[in-house]
C-alpha cells in the first residue's frame, strides 16, 4: 500500500469504527506523526544537498500522516475546556488546569459543609428553644419525625435505593 491509498483505507475504516476504535486510531495517527516530526528534525538539522530527496519524502509522509489523522479524528468528539488551551498557548502545564479546578472544587465542598453545618446547629437551636417554650408539642413533633424518618428508610430498603438516591449493587460471589 503507497501512501496514497493510507487515507482512503483510513477513511473507510473510520465510517465504521465505534468512537473508541476512532479515538484509539487519532492517536496512534498523532504517535506516528510525532515520530514523523521528529525524523524531519533530524533531517532538517543535518541537511545537505543530497538528502533533499529524504527531507520530501518525511515532508510527503507527514503531510500523509496528517490526512489520516483529520480523518481518523472526525469521529472523535473531545470538548477541551478553553483555558485548557490558553495553559497550553502560554506554555504552561495543562495539569494546572486540573488542580486549579479541584482545589476550587474543595473550596466550594468546604463552604457549602460550613452552611449545611451552619443549618444544622440553627435548626438544634431553634427545636432546643421551642422545646422549652412547649415541650408537648415537641415531643409530639418529635414523634412525627422519628415515625417519618423510619417509613423513609423502610422505603428506601425496599427499593433498593441508598439515602443518596443511588441504586444498591448486589455484589455476585
Amino acid at each position: 500500500m503507497d501512501a496514497s491509498q493510507a487515507p482512503q483505507l483510513q477513511q473507510q475504516q473510520s465510517t465504521s469504527a465505534t468512537p473508541q476504535q476512532a479515538m484509539e486510531e487519532t492517536i496512534a495517527s498523532v504517535q506516528r506523526a510525532l515520530a514523523l516530526l521528529h525524523q524531519l528534525q533530524q533531517t532538517v538539522s543535518d541537511f545537505k544537498l543530497p538528502s533533499q530527496v529524504v527531507l520530501l519524502e518525511r515532508l510527503n509522509g507527514l503531510v500523509t500522516e496528517l490526512g489520516v489523522m483529520s480523518t481518523a479524528a472526525q469521529d472523535c468528539h473531545i470538548q477541551i475546556p478553553l483555558e485548557v488551551v490558553n495553559l497550553i498557548d502560554e506554555g504552561r502545564n495543562p495539569d494546572e488546569f486540573t488542580k486549579d479546578l479541584l482545589n476550587s472544587c474543595v473550596q466550594r465542598n468546604q463552604a457549602s459543609k460550613g452552611k449545611v453545618d451552619a443549618f444544622k446547629a440553627l435548626r438544634k437551636s431553634l427545636l432546643e428553644q421551642v422545646e422549652e417554650a412547649f415541650p408537648a408539642e415537641t415531643d409530639a413533633y418529635r414523634d412525627i419525625r422519628n415515625q417519618s424518618t423510619q417509613e423513609s428508610r423502610r422505603a428506601l430498603q425496599a427499593s433498593n435505593l441508598l439515602s443518596n438516591g443511588d441504586l444498591k449493587v448486589k455484589s455476585e460471589h
